[in-house]
């Protein structure tokens, strides 16, 4: 195996090993998924542990290295249960579970390990995932080891200072009932005491506070490692999908097996669109997406999707649509609100595996803050409210206080994210609106969204329209894209050769202006909003003082100000978000140019 650029201390131990001597053969037979987990392991922050094999051969990376201490390097290419006999009433039924195709999971784990030639006590976030070889088999371990010593620490600290502080405020109220029963006998006294009690009483509840404070600020951090362990997770494997089919790709066609790389491209695209859809799943419930107002009528988008949701819910279900009459107009993004319905739609549906009713209902309401109860305050008014409702399993109090943590699920592993109520959450919050959840066990659950009623705006068919073939362009139509990552700068100015466009292309704001200020033909600016320096906003009101009318079409990622689309757009300008697909990218350029052809340099 070649040893990577990294920098990597285990990456070079790797490369060094003789591994012909090792059950694992040479290195340059090693199989494709070995060779792309030790890739991940090795260029992994985290300390990593990778076991391959019956014997269970050990790979690691340098954080890894550390932790080991002792053990490091003789460890490496040696199987686990020779390096580690002292664990082995800890880790062998693990490594059964694990083997049979399940995850383990441990917090603040305890060890005693070998460190500078004396014992160290440790403690230890543990994380055992399965690794499937290219026949789907269960080949490998992959362990992901977090050190937790200094949180356990801080922790055991803040209940300690909690506690003495409890234990002082309890001492002082007893000295007060002491002063109290005695008062008669040390009237003298009892003014400068009781002084001097309420003092230090009041010193004891501020540092209290203060204890509790750092207290609350240690769950958070330990909310943010769930969401955090969530999302690293999550994007492992899709990762391991993208990088482990494009890898094979390449050796195909160095091969010149192309015919045979079809699967792996779908492989790839696939795990880039569940990573971009994690995404848009943590941006809703950041609620940090870009929402495409438009106003709608609620009844008139739940009837176009009652087709689909029949298709969903499965031939065991009875569906129930119950739209409410002269239902008021709401301004929001509609396809955010199809996703939202979709999901509840589901939900309801895995909740029901023997059968049952879905109710799918709208209705007008006036909600004053003590109608409902939510996690934020509810601001007082008219809303419409759209409804879910089912009668299956429902949920314990336990699971419903839950339901909306971001990675919270109960659904079993790869059939459900634990994003989806979390991003409908962030998704009503963003919309000005609420939503309420109701649930009991045996009894089922109904999640009930409140959208803000929109008031003298006449309706437009908002309904989301379906893309054609990728339109071409026109003769001599021009356009002048600005992006400061070169890949995706290379897709876009692609895109537009391949339509006939002539593409102009700069890297940033400052070198774009020369385009924009020159005699050349522009129908068109394509600018990322996220620029260096100066962003993409700054550049298209510069670009409009020398092209006045001159059409705009912003891309994002992720921007403050591009949150809200009515915040950043004029006349003229609209906005894509990233990732896009390249139909998606023509059609809107050739819509923007066609509006007004007449635009020119």
């Amino acid at each position: 195996m070649k040893e990577t650029s990294t920098g990597s201390e285990a990456a070079a131990l790797i490369a060094r090993l003789d591994w012909a001597k090792s059950p694992l053969g040479e290195a340059n037979d090693w199989p494709q998924s070995l060779r792309t987990a030790v890739d991940i392991v090795v260029h992994s922050p985290m300390p990593m542990l990778l076991l391959w094999g019956s014997e269970l051969i050990q790979l690691y990376n340098d954080a890894f290295a550390l932790l080991a201490g002792n053990k490091h390097p003789d460890a490496m290419g040696q199987p686990a249960h020779q390096t580690w006999p002292e664990l082995h009433s800890f880790t062998a039924p693990i490594y059964d579970a694990v083997l049979s195709g399940q995850v383990r999971s441990f917090s603040e784990q305890r060890f005693v390990l070998q460190r500078n030639q004396r014992d160290t006590e440790i403690w230890l976030d543990l994380t055992y995932s399965p690794i499937r070889d290219e026949c789907a088999s269960v080949s490998g371990i992959l362990v992901t080891a977090i050190e937790t010593n200094e949180r356990r620490q801080f922790t055991q600290e803040l209940q300690q200072r909690s506690e003495a502080s409890l234990k002082a405020q309890q001492s002082t109220e007893q000295r007060l009932r002491h002063l109290n029963e005695n008062l008669e006998e040390r009237v003298a006294q009892r003014t400068l005491a009781l002084a001097e009690a309420n003092q230090r009483l009041q010193n004891e509840m501020v540092e209290r506070e203060r204890a509790e404070d750092a207290l609350r600020h240690a769950q958070k951090m330990e909310a943010v490692g769930q969401l955090t362990g969530g999302i690293a997770h999550d994007f492992n494997n899709m990762l391991t999908g993208i990088i482990g089919s494009l890898d094979l790709m390449q050796r195909y066609i160095t091969d010149g097996r192309s015919d045979d790389i079809g699967r792996f491209a779908d492989a790839a695209v696939a795990s880039a669109h569940r990573a971009a859809a994690l995404t848009h799943r943590l941006l809703a419930f950041s609620r940090r997406q870009s929402l495409d107002r438009r106003p709608l009528d609620p009844n008139q988008l739940v009837a176009s999707l009652e087709d689909l949701f029949r298709r969903t819910k499965g031939a065991h279900i009875t569906l129930k649509v119950q739209l409410g009459n002269d239902i008021w107009p709401v301004n929001t993004d509609a396809s955010q609100l199809e996703n939202a319905l979709l999901n509840l739609v589901i939900n309801a549906r895995d909740a029901m595996p023997e059968g049952g009713e879905l109710l799918i209902e709208t209705a007008n309401s006036y909600l004053d803050g003590t109608d409902i109860t939510t996690l934020e305050p509810v601001k007082a008014g008219d809303y419409v409210m759209l409804g879910v409702c089912d009668n299956g399993t429902g949920m314990a109090p336990k699971i419903l206080a839950k339901a909306f943590d971001p990675f919270f699920t109960t659904k079993p592993i790869g059939q459900g994210t634990g994003l989806g109520l979390s991003m409908i959450y962030g998704f009503a919050q963003q919309s000005g609106g609420h939503v309420t959840l109701h649930s009991e066990p045996g009894q089922g659950t109904c999640v009930r969204l409140y959208l803000p009623r929109l008031h003298g705006t006449a309706l437009e068919s908002c309904l989301p329209t379906s893309l054609s073939e990728a339109p071409v362009a026109l003769a001599g139509e021009a356009v002048v894209v600005v992006e400061d990552d070169p890949a995706v700068r290379m897709l876009v100015v692609n895109v537009l050769d391949e339509l006939g466009y002539t593409a102009h292309q700069a890297a940033d704001a400052r070198t774009a202006l020369p385009l924009l200020e020159s005699d050349l033909r522009v129908d068109l600016l394509v600018t990322d909003v996220g620029l260096p320096g100066m962003n993409g906003r700054q550049l298209a009101e510069i670009a409009r003082q020398h092209r006045p009318g001159l059409r705009i079409l912003f891309m994002t990622g992720y921007a403050q100000k591009a949150t809200e689309r009515q915040g950043l757009l004029e006349d003229g300008m609209d906005m894509v978000a990233k990732p896009f697909s390249i139909d998606l990218l023509a059609t809107k350029i050739r819509s923007m140019i066609s509006v007004d052809d007449s635009v020119k340099a």
